[in-house]
């Protein structure tokens, strides 16, 4: 008996019981199994990050002619250090609401995803806060350890953080509801765009073209994407929660949102890790030039990104409901979405490498190497699809927050131990390595711990066979 069938026959005998038939309908018609919508969703996300990345070159390519290259480079070390920083504070929040609320919607229990959804947000934004008045003090009282260059536009850059965790709470949430544009549109979009205008305003008003005047147009950026942000997600959920009492937080919320906290932080110092390591060991000038590479090349990511933002909430929904066959061919789709549009997304833009960097200035274009040793990382990892994803939707938390820690550590050792000696190209040298070894620990785990074959090549035997 189906879910809508169940819930009309109760309604016979139990009051209330027609809404509950409605709302099994409508998840029936619209949960994330349904694969119009999740091509819907993969191209709603790919277009954001298109459009992101179109406004952070533009934004970056002005930052970089107008700043020149060392405080552009200053810039990008205070700004790389707020991301890792608000990705510490969320407390991995947003995989766990991109797990758990179509897990609740599928089940109908909205105590628990009311509880999730206030609680969720609340307790990230209260550790950001308290790190961030925490960093602020510490860069006071501790001016004297820091390069001058950097304090300041630290200090300012600090009141970003709050905004950041919470922003990245509110991309979960709508990821696991399928609300591409409310999740993506404010931090993608609108903020890089803020960004940019409040820096025109600030040249055009003859301000020094410093990091401190960026790291003040970011904080207008932040929060004022942020706030929209939080305005749309409040009017979607006002609209189809039901009111009614909150779960409170338990045990097991932590239990599971600590390894994907792991897996989070672990994931931003493996996109990050080589740009702090070259900021301490190289300077600002060569900041600036690996960041523009490395951006650049990261291009090819954002299929990876979109396809695993419409496919997420999917898995978890499937696997909830016990649809092993469903879930396989989803699995299957979705590394066939990620590798091969990454591939050619990876061919174009190597084709036209060295005129995007020239872009940023003519001294940019020495980054073009740094590009062809990363895209050996970044075409392994769209081999295995979204498998971070997968794993942590499945309930292997813990086994991918072991791996996602490992990479990291081998990332941050192999990053000490050879940006010293190769410069920028030993740093791009130990990410492609880490995103490589990363991808295949991926798959032997969804492999042994799910009977899952999910590498692209696994989809080339199905089909020969």
């Amino acid at each position: 008996m189906s879910m809508t069938q169940e819930a009309a026959r109760v309604g016979v005998s139990r009051p209330g019981a027609n809404m509950r038939a409605r709302l099994a309908g409508f998840i029936q018609r619209h949960v994330a199994g349904d694969e119009e919508g999740v091509r819907r969703g993969a191209a709603s996300a790919f277009l954001v990050r298109v459009a992101s990345a179109g406004l952070l070159y533009l934004s970056q390519i002005v930052l970089a002619r107008w700043m020149g290259g060392f405080e552009y480079g200053v810039y990008i070390a205070v700004w790389t250090w707020v991301l890792v920083l608000g990705g510490l504070c969320n407390l991995g929040m947003p995989t766990l609401m991109i797990r758990l609320v179509p897990e609740h919607r599928e089940r109908m229990q909205f105590d628990a995803l009311r509880g999730l959804l206030f609680y969720g947000r609340l307790m990230p934004l209260m550790v950001a806060s308290t790190v961030a008045v925490l960093g602020m003090l510490a860069l006071t009282f501790a001016s004297h350890l820091i390069v001058s260059d950097y304090l300041v536009p630290a200090i300012v850059a600090m009141l970003c953080v709050p905004l950041i965790t919470l922003s990245d709470v509110h991309d979960g949430i709508g990821r696991g509801r399928g609300w591409m544009m409310t999740a993506l549109l404010p931090p993608y979009v609108l903020r890089p765009l803020l960004v940019l205008l409040a820096m025109l305003g600030a040249h055009a008003l003859g301000w020094p073209m410093s990091a401190t005047t960026a790291a003040g147009a970011a904080i207008i950026g932040t929060w004022t994407a942020t706030g929209l942000q939080t305005v749309m997600l409040w009017s979607r959920l006002r609209s189809e929660v039901p009111t009614g009492a909150r779960a409170r937080p338990h045990g097991w919320w932590l239990s599971t949102s600590l390894p994907l906290l792991a897996i989070t932080f672990s994931e931003i110092l493996l996109q990050n890790t080589d740009i702090l390591v070259v900021s301490h060991n190289l300077g600002p000038d060569q900041v600036a030039i690996y960041f523009a590479a490395a951006k650049t090349m990261s291009l090819v990511l954002f299929v990876h990104y979109a396809v695993g933002s419409a496919m997420a909430g999917r898995f978890a929904a499937l696997n909830a409901r016990g649809d092993k066959a469903a879930l396989g061919a989803a699995i299957r789709q979705a590394v066939n979405w990620t590798f091969w549009p990454s591939l050619a997304a990876a061919a174009g833009i190597l084709a036209l490498g060295k005129p995007l960097l020239w872009l940023f200035g003519p001294q940019f274009a020495a980054g073009y190497p740094v590009m062809l040793v990363l895209v050996v990382g970044f075409l392994c990892r769209a081999a295995a699809g979204p498998s971070e994803l997968l794993l942590n939707m499945l309930g292997q938390q813990r086994a991918a927050a072991v791996v996602a820690i490992s990479i990291a550590s081998l990332n941050i050792a192999l990053n000490l131990m050879l940006t010293p000696r190769f410069g920028l190209m030993g740093a791009a040298s130990a990410s492609a390595t880490s995103l490589m070894l990363g991808s295949i620990l991926n798959t032997l785990i969804a492999r042994k711990k799910l009977g899952l074959s999910i590498a692209i090549w696994s989809n080339f035997r199905a089909h020969s066979a």
